[in-house]
């Protein structure tokens, strides 16, 4: 006999399939939804606060709410830029000392490089007078070459800048609407979901929303207490720029790679400028090395794992899995993603332990438990 569908599995069926063409066309949409999914996490981390304003009462009179989305979004723009204060006056500081300090660098290493380099038949000197003279004859040689690849790389970098600049103007506008109607949106991708399934999926997300609490907690937690270490273990090695250093080094940790890379920038460059020989240098590798070792193997299984009832050792796959599969915005994600997807699996587990499938018994000679 032909099998037959009845209406409800062809209505099913067909959300499903619109639900997966949705999927696919959000992923062909990814480079458009950078901006919306910049600001939807912001708008996630900021909504408790926005709440805590909206509360608040002057007199009679209750903090409108677009209000509290417009001060709640000045504070973050007052910790970015206390950030930014930060880092200026040190490469303010660096910038100079580095223009000056390059000559004497560069003396030093043609003393150090140009005698083995001789020996082996490669006259160079690698002196200020002798790189500006390797320069200009590069330049007289290919100079259209050179030329044609320069406006090539400035007219891709120039749509590039123009591509960031519009994320960077469309983030706080989206950021803006977002928290202004973050419950109400809430409240509509909930009615979204089949009634049969409301109840499960609003626990679920209960449970998901404790996770990144605890996850946003402690992810805080690590920030400062590798901003102090870098702070004090810099401090100690004598370095004049070890505060603001150090502090942009913990800070900027929560951007994986790119943070560390940043810090470990500034302190080379403040190594090589304020110390003559190696020993600042070593210094820095030593300070950093630790750093990062404290970092992915102690403070954030630990701090940030735990909190988020992740093991250890899931979290250090999970930063490794996500950073193949998704490349830098995998690394960025894969905590607040794996605590969702801890969630799906325990559900999923007791599903599967309550199923007839698990539970169901064979009725083999062999098995103690058969019924005959």
């Amino acid at each position: 006999m032909p099998f037959s569908f009845t209406f409800e599995q062809k209505q099913s069926a067909l959300w499903l399939v619109l639900g997966l063409a949705l999927l696919v066309l959000l992923v062909l949409l990814g480079p458009v939804m950078t901006p919306f999914i910049a600001a939807a996490i912001l708008a996630y981390a900021l909504n408790p606060g926005v709440d805590l304003i909206a509360s608040l009462r002057l007199g009679k009179f209750r903090v409108p709410r677009s209000l509290a989305v417009v001060l709640m979004m000045l504070l973050l723009l007052a910790a970015i830029l206390a950030l930014v204060l930060i880092v200026l006056p040190v490469l303010q500081t660096e910038i100079p000392m580095l223009r000056d300090q390059i000559p004497t660098f560069l003396t030093r290493l043609n003393n150090t490089l140009a005698p083995p380099l001789a020996e082996l038949g490669i006259h160079v000197r690698l002196d200020g007078a002798g790189i500006k003279t390797l320069l200009t004859q590069q330049l007289s040689t290919s100079g259209d070459e050179i030329w044609r690849a320069m406006l090539a790389s400035a007219k891709v970098g120039g749509i590039a800048v123009l591509g960031w600049l519009a994320t960077l103007l469309l983030i706080p506008m989206v950021l803006f609407y977002l928290l202004l109607d973050w419950h109400p949106f809430l409240k509509k991708l909930e009615h979204m979901v089949p009634r049969r399934w409301a109840a499960r999926t609003v626990a679920m997300a209960q449970e998901v929303d404790g996770l990144l609490a605890q996850y946003l907690r402690g992810q805080l937690l690590v920030m400062l207490i590798l901003a102090a270490y870098y702070s004090v273990a810099l401090t100690i090695a004598g370095f004049d720029v070890a505060l603001p250093v150090g502090i942009v080094t913990g800070l900027l940790v929560f951007i994986p790679y790119l943070g560390f890379g940043i810090g470990l920038v500034l302190a080379l460059i403040a190594a090589a400028l304020q110390f003559t020989g190696l020993h600042g240098l070593v210094a820095v590798a030593i300070i950093y090395s630790i750093g990062q070792v404290l970092e992915g193997f102690f403070l954030t299984p630990r701090l940030v794992g735990e909190r988020i009832g992740l093991h250890p050792l899931v979290v250090i796959f999970a930063l490794l899995a996500f950073g193949q599969l998704f490349g830098f915005v995998g690394v960025l994600l894969a905590l607040p993603a794996s605590a969702i997807l801890s969630v799906a699996f325990k559900h999923l587990r007791l599903h599967y332990l309550n199923s007839s499938f698990y539970n169901a018994q064979t009725n083999s000679p062999n098995n103690p438990n058969s019924h005959v």
